[in-house]
């Protein structure tokens, strides 16, 4: 028994241990910044964003492969260095006897690394699952990937270690030393903070028995009783000017990125930018301790304070614009009385009647009453976009091109729209003469493409500290902020077929070639619908004919071309347009348009994530021209959804969960608030709608989500639903594309088949 309590105490009382319960004990921020990391490895944190995938399957030059991670190695390493850093500023002091050692700061970071450890052993073995599970990497390719972590990571620690080297020898010896002092008798914080470690340094030691060596070799703690505790504190204190280059330097390093962030050179994966503002708010955190000591909390939340005081005064004030728009003019009025302008009923009637050509010509292509298709497709991210594209050209293809000949109107929200949309395009550009196969594999590798990576590189490296460069759309000069990356990821992807204006696709649409889009943004100011198409379309708002007074009437939406006319609506870029449609919060940027008070513009899904309110609408306005025109109706809905899934058992709760449920139910309860709202307007439609009304959903779902499942799915699950994010694993394609085969889809694909016969 005495062995074994000797065993204990020995391991409990050494260096590494103590060290570890002194970071959790007192350095909470820097615990925080570790727990981040590890819940983002992980897939505790994010996962539904799909924020796991950059790490690890990080992207460089549009490839995961040895550079990619390289790169992370090299930052990871960094930001594990940051950490020793500030570990060995704020608690040296309790640890006198490693002043006393040759090279301390050497010492100190061996025996500071269980956590840096823990974390990249964790690292490892989920870039291996993942890699395996997730991306069919062979052997060959994990050795590939793994070795340009670990070399990365042991470029960049050989580096510090060089660097520390010489600095302790030269450095500190001639300046350092003079500096510090100086600064110290004129800075009373810094003064009290130093007194205050001498003071620990002589009597709140922390008690270690053994550290370890260089050579990972456990040695006895000598006494340090006969140095000078002054001393032994300037030997701490040495790494102080460290630090400030360091932070200088990688604060250079984010602006280069920021100012050379077009240059794909530059564009380092979005998880090593995230790391490099980790590693910065790891270093100041120990600059505060440095320079404050136990005010370092308080002078904290001061500058949070007046930080937050500018961002309330518009001082960081960011707007992201809708390009094509002009921002020079006087900005439109949005206000009640405006809005009520848009309920003239000439005006209504007028859009209304310059939308009848393009049905007569869509009917004309039959020589029988056809049935009129709506297209109503869901958001969802990368995988909405996949998920409906598939569909589209898996049902088009099926029924011989009946699918978009019977389509006159696509509606819905965020990605689905860019699938659509991207097949729109490449069906027109077939009838157009061009060697294009709109049913290729090719387009959904295509569309399938990460657009997470370059988004989160823009808002880390640009939007945060440069966004001066600027670019040139329609005449008018507008910044490459994120908002431009994102669509010009979205042109690259769609190999810029749908670079054009919102309003170019109004004669393709007028002669029927191709089905009317109706985009439709939510203004995040009142929570009305911004309704963008080619041509005004003011009677979406027809549902006021049955208001007797229209003043009492609240509009409802707004239509973007009569709105902001005197802006060049008329000139909005439809990548703008689906950009808009397709906000996602964090990630997106809210778009800003040009109007007094200013509105900001936000994903679709807010209002009517399916679109099935807006088919609905346009069928009202035109319900006596399909009356006499067509056979039927068919609502044509390709959701990333299940319609219909299992109710979950009710489980055990905390007393967070019973706090958080009324908020958490209404979230996680959305879509089926729209598909109720849904359900009812078309049930509704046959009171005044005589000819037969059907519904046909295409559904992305998978075994866990119908059955239920509310815990989040594991990121190497090969059942798990694809994540609501910008980019998607192998896996999670092949996943998208395959369900396209379920049994409920077949059954659903082979009744719309008989219904377009």
């Amino acid at each position: 028994m005495k062995r074994i309590y000797l065993l204990i105490s020995t391991i409990f009382y050494s260096f590494p241990i103590q060290l570890l319960l002194n970071n959790i004990r007192r350095n909470h921020v820097l615990m925080l910044c570790w727990i981040i990391l590890f819940t983002m490895i992980t897939g505790n944190f994010g996962k539904y964003l799909g924020i796991p995938y950059l790490f690890l399957d990080p992207e460089y030059l549009n490839k995961v492969g040895f550079m990619s991670f390289f790169i992370m190695g090299m930052l990871t390493a960094g930001f594990t260095m940051a950490f020793h850093i500030t570990c060995y500023i704020s608690d040296g002091h309790r640890f006198s006897f490693v002043g006393t050692l040759h090279s301390p700061f050497k010492k100190f970071t061996i025996n500071n690394s269980v956590i840096p450890v823990a974390f990249l052993i964790t690292y490892v073995y989920q870039i291996v699952a993942f890699q395996i599970n997730n991306e069919y990497s062979t052997t060959s390719d994990l050795a590939q990937n793994l070795g340009g972590l670990f070399l990365g990571y042991l470029i960049m620690t050989m580096f510090f270690s060089i660097y520390f080297r010489l600095t302790n020898k030269d450095i500190f010896r001639y300046m350092v030393c003079r500096i510090d002092e100086k600064l110290k008798q004129n800075v009373k914080v810094t003064r009290a903070s130093a007194i205050r470690k001498v003071d620990i340094a002589r009597k709140k030691q922390v008690r270690v028995d053994y550290y370890l060596t260089g050579y990972l070799k456990p040695e006895p703690v000598d006494s340090t009783s006969f140095y000078d505790r002054n001393t032994i504190i300037q030997v701490f204190d040495q790494n102080h000017f460290n630090i400030v280059v360091i932070e200088m330097f990688i604060f250079i390093l984010l602006l280069l990125l920021g100012i050379f962030k077009d240059y794909p050179s530059f564009q380092i994966p979005a998880a090593a930018t995230f790391i490099i503002f980790l590693t910065i708010f790891v270093m100041l955190a120990g600059a505060f301790a440095y320079w404050f000591g136990g005010w370092s909390a308080t002078v904290a939340l001061i500058l949070f304070i007046f930080v937050n005081h500018l961002v309330g005064e518009d001082f960081f004030d960011k707007k992201y614009e809708a390009f094509g728009l002009d921002y020079g003019v006087l900005p439109a009025e949005y206000t009640i009385n405006t809005l009520q302008l848009q309920l003239d009923s000439v005006t209504m009637e007028r859009d209304r009647q310059a939308i009848l050509p393009q049905l007569e010509n869509w009917r004309n292509k039959f020589d029988h009453k056809p049935k009129m298709v709506f297209l109503c497709t869901s958001g969802g991210g990368k995988r909405a976009s996949l998920w409906t594209l598939n569909a589209l050209q898996t049902i088009d293809s099926l029924s011989g091109g009946r699918l978009m000949k019977n389509s006159v109107l696509i509606t819905g929200a965020s990605g689905g729209l860019i699938g659509a949309s991207y097949f729109r395009e490449l069906k027109l550009r077939q009838q157009h003469g061009e060697s294009i196969n709109p049913y290729g594999r090719d387009h959904r590798e295509k569309i399938s493409n990460d657009n997470l990576n370059p988004l989160i590189f823009s808002l880390l490296a640009n939007d945060l500290f440069v966004g001066f460069s600027k670019f040139e759309y329609a005449g008018k000069a507008y910044t490459r902020d994120r908002a431009f990356t994102f669509e010009d990821q979205l042109n690259q992807i769609t190999e810029g077929l749908m670079d054009r204006r919102v309003s170019d696709y109004a004669e393709e649409e007028i002669l029927g070639n191709i089905p009317m889009m109706i985009l439709t943004p939510t203004v995040i100011n009142d929570g009305r619908k911004l309704y963008i198409a080619s041509r005004p379309v003011s009677f979406m708002n027809s549902e006021i004919e049955n208001f007797e007074d229209y003043h009492q009437a609240k509009v409802s939406g707004i239509d973007f071309h009569r709105f902001f006319k005197e802006q060049n609506s008329e000139n909005l870029r439809f990548l703008s347009a689906l950009r808009m449609s397709a906000t996602f919060p964090y990630i997106t940027p809210n778009t800003t348009l040009p109007t007094n008070p200013p509105i900001q513009i936000m994903d679709a899904g807010i209002s009517d994530n399916f679109g099935m309110s807006d088919a609905v609408r346009f069928l009202y306005a035109f319900r006596e021209w399909a009356k006499e025109n067509t056979s039927g109706v068919v609502f044509v809905s390709i959701r990333d959804s299940p319609k219909l899934r299992q109710i979950s058992e009710k489980s055990s709760q905390t007393i967070i969960d019973n706090m958080t449920q009324p908020i958490s139910s209404v979230y996680n309860n959305f879509e089926n608030f729209q598909d109720i709202t849904s359900d009812m307007l078309i049930g509704q439609a046959h009171s005044w709608f005589p000819l037969p009304i059907d519904r046909v959903d295409i559904q992305y779902q998978t075994e866990n989500y119908t059955q239920g499942l509310q815990k989040m799915d594991s990121i190497r699950n090969n059942s798990a639903r694809a994540s609501l994010s910008w980019r998607l694993t192998t896996r999670e394609k092949q996943g998208i594309v395959n369900n396209i085969e379920s049994d409920k889809n077949r059954e659903a694909i082979k009744k719309l088949l008989k219904l377009l016969e």
